[in-house]
């Protein structure tokens, strides 16, 4: 394989993954490259030209190869973090680089080569969406294993429980990871499935299992690191119990 792809939604583990697949020295170096527009401090960093000067073509080959480049580090292989809401303007912006191809497969195959793509997803959909409605409210996204900040999108506020808002995360969670399923249907691809419960237990031979299906060495005991921990606690284990009463309450 030249490189894979984790294609998921918010708040399954995929900064983990991310990180440990990194810390292997051997799978690239795993990240959200493509988010409708380019993170700004990226494109001053990778040189990107401006769009306007260059024309679509010539920018999406830069922006590209710029971020290959960045995501393969100093290894053979490509690892990208992919979220669904941000595949319809990777497609558009391959199509501008390589026009006239019949698939979206053919445009990912064209731009990465031969690509492993990795179906990371929750299960538990309610969870998922208690963490991502925690983390817009706090702003804190991820914290270290020790406890530090990682990183933080807001700032701080109290969470508070919010029975509509978490329903709709929880639908459009739905939404988005089906609609992964039905894209690797429509475009015949097989993709290798991680389900986040038994990554987040054990991470250690999920990444082993992703090594040894792009052909590279497993990694070493003791060799793989993460940046990040797990932020569920006892005030996401209530709002999922109060989220449960209220829905079978027939709360909103």
């Amino acid at each position: 394989m030249d490189s894979y792809i984790i294609c998921s939604t918010p708040r399954t583990g995929s900064t983990l993954l991310c990180d440990l697949l990194t810390s292997t020295g051997s799978c690239g170096a795993p990240d959200s490259f493509f988010m409708g527009n380019v993170d700004p401090a990226w494109a001053e960093y990778w040189g990107l030209p401006e769009l306007a000067e260059q024309g679509m073509a010539a920018y999406a080959a830069a922006y590209l190869k710029a971020a290959i480049r960045a995501g393969t580090g100093e290894t053979g292989i490509f690892g990208l973090r992919l979220m669904h809401r941000d595949l319809a303007a990777l497609t558009a912006l391959i199509e501008a680089a390589f026009p006239d191809l019949p698939s979206d497969r053919d445009r990912f195959t064209a731009a990465f080569g031969r690509t492993l793509f990795i179906h990371l997803s929750r299960q538990d959909k309610l969870a998922q969406a208690v963490s991502m409605v925690r983390a817009e409210q706090t702003g804190l996204w991820h914290i270290a294993p020790d406890g530090r900040e990682v990183e933080r999108l807001g700032p701080p506020r109290a969470p508070q429980y919010d029975f509509h808002r978490i329903a709709v995360k929880r639908a459009l969670l739905k939404k988005e990871d089906a609609a992964w399923t039905a894209w690797f249907a429509a475009q015949g691809i097989v993709p290798l499935r991680i389900g986040y419960e038994g990554f987040a237990t054990e991470p250690a031979p999920i990444v082993a299992g992703i090594c040894r299906v792009l052909g590279i060495a497993e990694p070493r005991p003791g060799q793989l690191s993460a940046g990040v921990a797990k932020m569920a606690d006892d005030v996401s284990h209530e709002w999922i119990r109060r989220y449960r009463r209220d829905d079978a309450a027939g709360a909103g």
